[in-house]
């Protein structure tokens, strides 16, 4: 199914520890098991800073409830500490370089699309993306 529009850049973390290099095959397994038909994201930056797909761009993710027919969801690997298993900016220097280039190719694409993480939608009770987003977009000049 076709997306009408894409109104949102969605950043979420994958809520594994930083020890974990997980990927979008991983994340789709995960997603599948849990009766999803397929993977919720469209990409997924693993901690290497390699950028894998994940959904296609112009289907309908799964990643933000009442939100996912107008947005593309992007997952960080990581966001969780190795030790109590807490929320944490743990990302590394080629995840957040990754990111800059992807958010940059979409909003070529989607030029009126806002820059987002996951917890600032409204009724979200997570800390996804385990960073403030909005924040971080507005510092490196995204729109939110």
């Amino acid at each position: 199914m076709n997306r009408k529009r894409t109104d949102h850049l969605v950043i979420h973390c994958s809520a594994t520890r930083a020890i974990q290099d997980v990927g979008a095959a991983d994340i789709r397994r995960w997603h599948r098991a849990q009766g999803w038909e397929d993977i919720g994201y469209h990409f997924v930056i693993r901690r290497s800073g390699k950028v894998e797909t994940g959904r296609g761009v112009d289907a309908i993710g799964s990643h933000v409830k009442g939100n996912n027919a107008d947005s593309v969801g992007i997952c960080l690997v990581g966001g969780l500490n190795n030790q109590t298993f807490k929320p944490e900016n743990n990302y590394t220097p080629q995840q957040w370089e990754a990111l800059r280039r992807l958010l940059t190719g979409l909003l070529k694409k989607y030029p009126k699309a806002k820059v987002l993480g996951h917890r600032d939608f409204p009724g979200v009770q997570k800390a996804c993306p385990c960073f403030p987003a909005r924040t971080w977009a507005k510092q490196n000049g995204f729109p939110t």
